[in-house]
C-alpha cells in the first residue's frame, strides 16, 4: 500500500501511513458509523493513518447524502486532509460537484490554480458530479487551466475528466483535442482518447491518418 500510493521521500504521499485495510472494508466501517457526530470524523481526519481519514471523509459522503447540513463546508474547512488521490476521488465529486452544481463554480477555479497537487485534482476532479448531468463547460475550462501542471496524478484526472465528456459528447472532447493536443502531456492525451477508435487514438497520438 505504501509502494502504491508513493509514501517515499520526496514522493507525493511521502510520511503516510496505512493499516492496509480495503476500500470495501473502510465502506462498511463508514456505513455502520455514519450518524457519529463531527467532532468524531473531525478526529479521523486529523489522523496520521490513511484509512482513518478515509473512513471520516467516507461517514461525510453519507451524511451529505442524507441531507446533513453544513457537510459541504465542513469538507472545505478540512480540505488540507483530503491529501491523496484516493481520499479526493472519492468524495470530491459527492460532496463538492454536488454542493457547487447549483450555485457560484468560482470555487473550483481558485482550486485550479492552488499550489496544492490535491486542491488542483479536487477543482478537476469535482466536475465528475457535473458531467454525470451533460454539463461539461467547468471541466473543459478547468481542463485548459491544468493543460500545463506538471504532475502526473494531474495529467491522469485530466484525461479521465475529458474521457468522461466525451463519454456523453464526443463532439464536445473532440474539439477540445482538436485546440489542444499538441501541447497535452502525454499521459492526458493517452487518458482522454482512451474509448475512442483506434484509428482516431493513433490520429491524436501521432497525428497520422490511416
Amino acid at each position: 500500500m505504501q509502494r502504491f500510493f508513493k509514501t517515499g521521500p520526496g514522493e507525493y504521499g511521502e510520511g503516510d501511513v496505512f493499516l492496509g485495510a480495503t476500500v470495501p472494508q473502510a465502506r462498511k466501517v463508514a456505513k455502520s458509523h455514519h450518524s457519529c457526530d463531527l467532532d468524531t470524523v473531525r478526529e479521523l481526519l486529523h489522523s496520521k493513518i490513511h484509512e482513518e481519514r478515509l473512513v471520516g471523509l467516507l461517514i461525510l459522503v453519507h451524511k451529505y447524502d442524507s441531507g446533513e447540513k453544513g457537510i459541504a463546508e465542513f469538507y472545505l474547512e478540512h480540505l488540507k486532509h483530503v491529501n491523496n488521490w484516493d481520499l479526493v476521488d472519492l468524495t470530491a465529486p459527492i460532496i463538492l460537484g454536488g454542493h457547487l452544481f447549483s450555485t457560484s463554480r468560482s470555487l473550483l477555479y481558485r482550486l485550479a490554480r492552488s499550489k496544492s497537487l490535491w486542491e488542483r485534482r479536487i477543482a478537476i476532479v469535482a466536475t465528475y458530479y457535473f458531467i454525470r448531468s451533460d454539463d461539461f463547460g467547468d471541466t473543459l475550462k478547468i481542463a485548459e487551466i491544468l493543460l500545463g501542471d506538471d504532475h502526473d496524478l494531474i495529467h491522469k484526472a485530466v484525461g479521465w475528466m475529458l474521457r468522461e465528456v466525451g463519454k456523453r459528447d464526443l463532439s464536445a472532447l473532440e474539439n477540445f483535442l482538436g485546440r489542444h493536443r499538441a501541447k497535452m502531456p502525454r499521459t492526458m492525451l493517452r487518458y482522454a482518447i482512451e474509448r475512442l477508435p483506434e484509428k482516431k487514438r493513433k490520429f491524436y497520438m501521432t497525428g497520422e491518418r490511416q
